[in-house]
């Protein structure tokens, strides 16, 4: 059952929560470390603590993906205008940091509503609320849903207009590419005849660039993944030593992405919610992948999910970054 919540004129229009499985931490870590390839999901970096870290991330010099995206967003925001078209209405999976947002909102002609969904409803109430404070004449609702699922919008009490499905960030380069391309067949679904997926995909550049974004010299990615330890030993009653691991983030083109472990400087053994585990010298634990893009590899792969590649805009240069505008394919996709 669904519970939706219709809030006081001024703030939310509604909140609804599709009440979406909660993950299993504890599970999940266990089985990742008795992989032969150790893993530990990158979903679970964001807990307050992470959340706040990655803000930091977001403001390195050597972390160039927002910042870029951010400034592609406002060269093109009259051509976005000029697509959309008056009264449009945004639905962001995902929903975070309202600054992507807030810069495309304000780029449309009078658009109608915007809906954010993400998987932590108490978040998710909060984001969508600081946007509705501050336009009192957009309908703004809220969604607490897992945007990797299937969803029926038409269960939602999302207003009449165009539909703008908005997906920045390059977060689709976070998947493997058969979860990528599973996902965009889900967001193609939202999608009626007219509307548009807008999502910002990372490109391929110099490995140094993409390793420096991903082990800036201040240490916030590396704290990114040390407080992912923190919170297995203290959510999970783990003795993990991170004094015995180091970050590591390399460049593996074979598979264009950058990948994200923690390397063991020497033998050691550690426990999890009581099972032992080991570490040898110089094994790792994978945490985190970022796929990176060349403009035809991802209209092929959105392509295969249905969606037709109408518009692309690129930030050329050593912070290539483009914006893609698709719209839904055919039906048999």
């Amino acid at each position: 059952m669904s519970n939706e919540t219709l809030v006081e004129a001024g703030a939310l229009a509604f909140f609804k929560d599709l009440q979406p499985s909660a993950s299993d931490f504890r599970a999940d870590v266990l089985a990742g470390l008795r992989k032969p390839q150790k893993a530990i999901s990158p979903k679970y970096f964001y807990d307050a603590a992470g959340s706040a870290i990655f803000d930091r991330i977001t403001q390195a010099p050597e972390y160039y993906p927002t910042r870029t995206e951010l400034a592609l967003l406002e060269r093109i925001g009259p051509e976005l205008n000029t697509l959309a078209g008056s009264g449009a209405v945004v639905l962001e999976p995902g929903a975070g940091s309202s600054v992507k947002i807030r810069q495309l909102l304000d780029a449309l002609d009078h658009p109608a509503g915007f809906v954010g969904m993400d998987i932590s409803g108490d978040h998710v109430k909060a984001a969508c609320a600081d946007i509705a404070s501050d336009h009192p004449d957009l309908t703004v609702g809220a969604v607490c849903h897992d945007f990797t699922q299937t969803l029926d919008l038409g269960a939602l009490s999302i207003p009449e207009g165009r539909r703008i499905v908005f997906f920045p960030g390059s977060t689709i380069g976070n998947f493997e590419l058969i979860d990528a391309l599973q996902l965009l067949k889900t967001l193609r679904d939202w999608l009626r005849p007219g509307d548009a997926l807008l999502i910002g995909v990372d490109l391929r550049k110099d490995p140094s660039v993409l390793e420096a974004a991903y082990d800036d010299a201040g240490g916030a990615t590396a704290d990114f993944n040390f407080n992912l330890v923190r919170r297995i030993n203290a959510e999970l009653n783990g003795d993990i030593d991170p004094s015995a691991l180091a970050y590591r983030a390399f460049w593996n083109p074979y598979r264009s992405r950058v990948e994200m472990y923690l390397q063991a400087l020497r033998d050691f053994h550690f426990t999890v919610a009581g099972e032992r585990f080991v570490l040898r010298d110089h094994e790792t634990i994978h945490t985190e992948n970022s796929h990176k893009f060349t403009v035809a590899t991802f209209q092929d792969l959105a392509v295969k999910a249905g969606l037709i590649p109408a518009h692309v805009w690129t930030e050329d240069g050593a912070c290539a970054f483009s914006i893609h505008w698709l719209e839904r394919g055919c039906e048999t996709c």
